[in-house]
């Protein structure tokens, strides 16, 4: 290489200073050939320039120390060591792949990896036998799709409804697969190989139920599709699909309407009412469920369903106070009737989607919410509007009274947790738990609230996060959903007071109090919804996955931290 200049030369220069076909500065002009000459390879070096040495040459890869001469751009640095620094690409032995055992239940297994990158996930390891030639992925991803759509049909939240649909593909030995979940469209992506075109199908989930045997069905199929235990073909999977599609409820129609009585007088009690205050809210509650399967009947949606479910209960309470019965509270009898209306399952699940990253769905579920919401609001905000034309009395100072009858509200909180079980057709296997579950809550909301005289939000968040916890702690024991354990517990804690005294406030044009009891409404349901995400992730974070390396086991859903 010929000799180098000052600094200033060996700073290159710009194009607009040189052409692109000038000599390069410092380069003589090669001496014409003659015909002695033997042709050159294209691959070889220009005269001047040697060799580099061998990774390991020692001291010989790099220029001396106090060397004139520059090396090349291509060439490593005089400090680089090939023994010391990090390999570039991946090393002969691999990287270190995270090991899933397969003691740990598949919710946490398929919801760790789909909480990984895709360049990090294990090759799946096929539970299910299949023929030389392979599953059929048409009849896999199919299968797929139906599983998701009786979960998400029933309520279960978005990551878990994704985490299934991984599960069972990967049980078939289906990798590259990519499940996404909307609010009402299910889709799975299959790529055989880097080189072939995916497969995607999807299914749009038309019809909601809410069935939670059904949903405890569905689970007990997953965890036998993804145990090695039992085979499971594709041929038998869809025998018991289709079994659990005909299943008929556990509870016929008449059972479900004592229930939705039941819970309406048990919410009475926890506010004040007595016996008669019973009677009148659980008829008030049955009446309405009735006139709403009478408009469901004839098509109406679901949001003139609530309108016309909310305003029976809202009647018996106006009677009441026209018939000026002193030893009845018309509040206690309205605000049952709307314990048995406010859609708490919905609510959890809506922000259990948002917590966890699925904005989508979270958004589209509390949309629904909304809607159910304001049903209930017109529903009730008629009949009080034609109370006080006809000259009803409605006290909105009734919620200033306490009633400190612990043992009765215990059992009031447990009997309308049985009944909210009864209406979510539970089985009746898990009936039990989920009683002993919405007592426990309401202790401990009594405890803060009531004995302790802490805020009514703070505590509802904290008896909400129990519920959560125990529930999580019910379904890793049996080995299925957590929402039969969770959902009706938090019954108890539903701020149906704070919604009716809001309405009250709004129908005698009090719209500061009505406003101000509404948004404490508000605040109580997001407390119960982030009380029961937070117990449930809690849950999670202690019992770690047996075999994890790393910590990989609990990767957040998102990556980010404000940016």
């Amino acid at each position: 290489m010929a000799e180098q200049g000052g600094p200033e030369d060996q700073k290159p220069q710009s194009d607009e200073a040189r052409s692109a076909f000038s000599q390069p500065a410092g380069v003589g002009r090669p001496a014409p050939p003659t015909e002695e000459d033997h042709p050159t390879s294209e691959f070889a070096l220009p005269s001047g320039v040697a060799p580099e040495p061998a990774p390991g040459a020692g001291s010989a890869s790099g220029s001396a120390p106090g060397s004139d001469t520059t090396a090349s751009a291509f060439a490593p640095p005089r400090t680089y060591s090939a023994f010391d620094s990090p390999a570039a690409f991946t090393p002969a032995h691999g990287i270190p792949m995270i090991r899933l055992t397969k003691e740990a239940p598949w919710q946490d297994r398929m919801r760790t990896m789909l909480r990984m990158p895709v360049a990090e996930r294990p090759a799946p390891e096929p539970v299910q036998k299949h023929d030389d030639v392979g599953p059929a992925v048409p009849r896999v991803l199919d299968l797929t799709l139906r599983i998701g759509e009786l979960l998400l049909a029933g309520g279960e939240g978005a990551e878990d409804v994704e985490a299934a649909m991984f599960a069972v593909t990967r049980s078939y030995g289906l990798d590259r697969c990519e499940p996404t979940v909307t609010f009402t469209l299910l889709s799975i992506s299959h790529q055989p190989s880097l080189v072939d075109d995916p497969v995607t199908a999807s299914r749009t989930v038309r019809r909601r139920g809410t069935d939670y045997t059904r949903l405890a069905a569905v689970f007990r199929l997953i965890d036998d599709i993804t145990t090695e235990e039992g085979e499971v073909s594709l041929e038998e999977a869809y025998r018991r699909l289709a079994e659990i599609r005909r299943n008929r409820h556990p509870y016929p129609g008449w059972v479900l309407t004592l229930a939705g009585g039941g819970l309406a007088g048990a919410a009475s009690v926890l506010v004040g009412g007595g016996a008669l205050v019973f009677m009148v809210a659980a008829l008030g509650a049955m009446l309405g469920d009735r006139l709403a399967w009478l408009c469901a009947g004839r098509g109406l949606p679901e949001f003139y369903q609530f309108v016309a479910a909310a305003m029976p209960p809202a009647a018996m309470g106006v009677a009441l106070t026209l018939t000026h019965w002193s030893d009845v509270r018309p509040s206690a009898v309205i605000t049952g009737g709307l314990f048995a209306l406010l859609p708490g399952r919905a609510l959890v699940a809506g922000v259990q989607d948002g917590l966890t990253g699925y904005y989508i769905t979270a958004a589209a579920r509390l949309l629904e919410v909304m809607y159910f919401f304001i049903g209930i609001v017109a529903g009730v905000l008629l009949v009080l509007y034609g109370g006080l034309q006809l000259g009803a009395q409605l006290n909105p100072e009734e919620r200033l009274i306490t009633h400190d009858r612990p043992v009765i509200q215990i059992l009031a909180s447990m009997l309308l947790s049985l009944a909210f079980a009864i209406l979510l057709q539970q089985e009746r296997s898990t009936v039990l738990a989920v009683t002993l579950n919405g007592g426990v809550a309401w202790v401990i909301y009594g405890a803060m609230a009531r004995t302790g005289h802490i805020s009514p939000v703070a505590a509802t968040a904290v008896a909400a996060g129990l519920v959560g916890l125990f529930g999580q702690l019910f379904s890793r024991y049996r080995y299925t959903s957590s929402l039969p354990f969770i959902t009706a517990a938090i019954g108890p804690l539903l701020p149906g007071s704070a919604t009716y005294f809001g309405l009250l406030g709004i129908a005698q044009n009090e719209l500061d109090r009505g406003l101000a009891s509404l948004s404490t409404a508000v605040a109580t349901a997001g407390a119960i919804a982030i009380g029961v995400n937070l117990g449930s992730e809690i849950s999670r974070l202690f019992m770690r996955v047996p075999g994890a390396v790393g910590g990989a086991n609990r990767r957040a859903a998102k990556r980010t931290r404000g940016f």
